[in-house]
């Protein structure tokens, strides 16, 4: 697959503001991990700068764990622990410093951050990867008709990226594809429907656009079925984004790059299964 451009960069004459900025928008009181593998993973993968943004009462312990590699953004939240809607008037006078957003691992699904998580697709005016529980969040809100698409939801038009394992995908239409051809025809029309970029995660990971096309997957190993796999996914996109790579490109190289890394790595550590920060510290090999 070719290298997206941006990644084969010369680095001279450059400085981290060339590289772009991403706003990861991850965490709640038991999900700081989460927040934590996007950060990490989208440094690894080339954004100039990353700052996540985080419930007030979360940010001290974030900052212990990875202030020596991002900066943090403390927002009011809803009692200092999940995100809500009033968070959204705090980012928007932020929105200048960033070029992409990858919103969504650990958030929970409180009634205030599905507010929050529609706010965002409405209002902000970047590139957006949607990921876990912000679609979780989406599914279960009480204006989301399941199977019906996002007609009732409204997006700024920039950019937006849903990537959903098959729970999640579940969640948001009602429909379970048996088998790799349904899959293929289940992302390419729900891409359509709904003016998004979709990876519809799993063993051949189908990516589809809005326009009709589709790519599917064909790396990965099954020691990468772990918890915390999709954080660093989420973090390769929105570093991609971040960086100017078109959304369905950004997908496309992100997923057969994860998967082709999770491959390397199983056999180079000569392991059967890996851990999320194993992958991480691959993401310097390309």
């Amino acid at each position: 697959m070719k290298v997206p451009a941006v990644l084969l960069r010369k680095r001279q004459r450059v400085h981290k503001g060339s590289f772009g900025h991403l706003l990861v928008v991850a965490g709640s009181p038991s999900m700081l991990g989460a927040a934590c593998l996007v950060a990490l993973a989208s440094m690894r993968s080339g954004v100039g700068m990353v700052t996540a943004a985080i419930p007030a009462r979360l940010n001290l312990g974030l900052q212990k764990k990875i202030a020596h590699v991002i900066m943090t953004l403390a927002l009011p939240g809803l009692k200092g622990e999940f995100f809500a809607v009033g968070d959204l008037k705090v980012l928007a006078k932020q929105w200048p410093r960033f070029t992409a957003v990858a919103i969504g691992p650990g958030i929970g699904t409180q009634p205030s951050t599905a507010a929050f998580v529609r706010g965002m697709l409405a209002q902000c005016p970047l590139p957006m990867v949607v990921d876990a529980d912000a679609l979780n969040a989406l599914a279960l809100s009480s204006g989301f008709r399941r199977g019906a698409g996002l007609s009732s939801l409204s997006f700024s038009g920039a950019p937006r990226i849903f990537t959903p394992h098959p729970g999640e995908f579940f969640r948001l239409t009602g429909f379970k594809p048996s088998s790799d051809r349904d899959r293929a025809s289940a992302a390419k029309a729900y891409a359509k429907a709904n003016r998004v970029v979709i990876a519809l995660k799993g063993h051949h990971t189908v990516v589809a656009s809005p326009e009709g096309r589709v790519f599917v997957n064909d790396t990965g190993d099954p020691g990468m079925a772990k918890a915390g796999m999709g954080d660093v996914l989420t973090g390769i996109i929105g570093a991609l984004l971040a960086q100017g790579v078109p959304a369905f490109e950004a997908v496309r190289y992100a997923v057969h790059w994860h998967g082709a890394l999770g491959s390397a790595c199983v056999k180079r550590q000569k392991v059967f299964s890996l851990t999320a920060s194993d992958l991480i510290d691959q993401l310097t090999v390309r």
